[in-house]
């Protein structure tokens, strides 16, 4: 009972960070830009909590916390980007009841370039809440980390067919700069059946392996089953703890938030090219089932109450950077009703000088809404495989 509950209030805890955070950006975006708005809210459904600024914005707190919005003044399009007639509608309609200069003030009427800033702004919001508690944390805890030596390789794995030995430091891998064995871990774990070039020290010298990571499957009680490459090598070096000089740690941290961004990127292209099985997509169940997980590992052991409640908010809060920057990736895409979308249309906007027809837009709102439903059905499918619930009741009847 005490890990649902832990689980439920994490899950809670992660996801109304990440999405306040997000809508916070679009909200702070509208306020520059002189927009009118009716409403920002955390949570969805009737208001808990409610009360109104200086600016006439309501603030509320809903009674199911999973998310929030940003209600523009006039946003009633479903698509959120009116065509010429709503518009011409609209501009007649707040005329009447406010006056012509009152128009100005409607987020629709606003330059195409602001708008598209204030569409953006949510994913950017996004980006700088994941460098802002990665840089913290680089400089006041730091993190553990472990060379990228080579102690040990499997018989019949991808680095003994490599010629990887004992002692091996892993120093790039295609080029790219190897600082822990994390780094090496995480690179090789999305390259599985690719032959990747590293350059290792050994003994004084510098050699080139050609190694391709063979494609295993794993569990472990964060993530479930996986299927990941792996080399086959071993790493039981003395760990070490690097903190980051405070005027160094924004800019680590954004180095880091761009290494995500690329990583993520990769593994999208390797998924819709079918390069890696499509069941390792993970959704809300996975979410709920990690920041549990996460909650309950950096918990265990603790000689107290203040020390656990420490390591439960490093913890959650290292997992909001993760899944931040994942959400602001995944509203950056070209799918109506996400943020992408707009920017799409916005961008069409630009170049003919005028907004989509309304039909273009309804049909391309209903085609991302199926496709978003249709892939979190999908990963919803795939989270209850990874973590044998079918298997977990199937033992229950027999």
């Amino acid at each position: 009972m005490i890990g649902i509950l832990t689980t439920l209030v994490s899950f809670v805890f992660v996801l109304s960070v990440v999405v306040t955070v997000h809508e916070l950006g679009h909200f702070w975006a509208a306020r520059a830009c002189g927009v009118a708005i009716d409403r920002f809210s955390i949570g969805f459904g009737p208001a808990l909590v409610s009360w109104r600024d200086r600016q006439g914005v309501e603030w509320r707190v809903a009674a199911i916390p999973l998310g929030g919005y940003v209600r523009f003044s006039g946003d009633d399009n479903a698509a959120s980007v009116p065509d010429g007639a709503d518009l011409a509608a609209m501009k007649r309609e707040i005329a009447e009841r406010e006056g012509e200069a009152a128009v100005g003030r409607y987020y629709h009427f606003k330059p195409v370039w602001q708008r598209a800033i204030i569409a953006a702004a949510g994913p950017v919001a996004n980006f700088l809440l994941a460098i802002a508690i990665l840089a913290v944390f680089l400089a006041t805890i730091g993190e553990i980390r472990h060379p990228a030596r080579v102690d040990g390789v499997a018989s019949g794995s991808a680095a003994a067919e490599a010629g990887f030995r004992p002692g091996d430091v892993v120093v790039r891998a295609d080029g790219r700069k190897i600082d822990t064995f994390a780094d090496l871990g995480a690179y090789v774990s999305l390259r599985s059946r690719m032959p990747i070039d590293f350059t290792v020290e050994r003994a004084g010298q510098t050699l080139h392996l050609t190694a391709t990571p063979h494609l295993v499957e794993v569990k472990d009680e964060i993530n479930g089953r996986m299927k990941v490459g792996q080399l086959g090598i071993q790493n039981r070096s003395q760990p070490y703890r690097y903190k980051a000089p405070a005027w160094r740690a924004p800019f680590e941290a954004a180095g880091e938030v761009w290494d995500l961004l690329k990583t993520i990127t990769f593994y999208m292209g390797r998924l819709v090219t079918g390069q890696i099985p499509a069941d390792q997509i993970s959704g809300v169940i996975g979410i709920g089932h990690t920041t549990g997980a996460v909650a309950k590992a950096s918990m265990e052991g603790a000689p107290d109450l203040p020390t656990m409640a420490l390591r439960f908010f490093i913890g959650q809060m290292l997992l909001v950077a993760t899944l931040s920057v994942s959400i602001g990736f995944m509203n950056l895409l070209p799918i109506p009703v996400l943020d992408g979308g707009h920017l799409l249309m916005y961008a069409y906007e630009a170049v003919a000088r005028r907004p989509l027809k309304a039909e273009f837009q309804m049909a391309g709102f209903r085609a991302g809404l199926a496709l978003i439903l249709g892939f979190m059905l999908f990963a919803a499918w795939n989270d209850l495989q990874r973590y044998d619930v079918f298997k977990f009741i199937g033992g229950l009847f027999s």
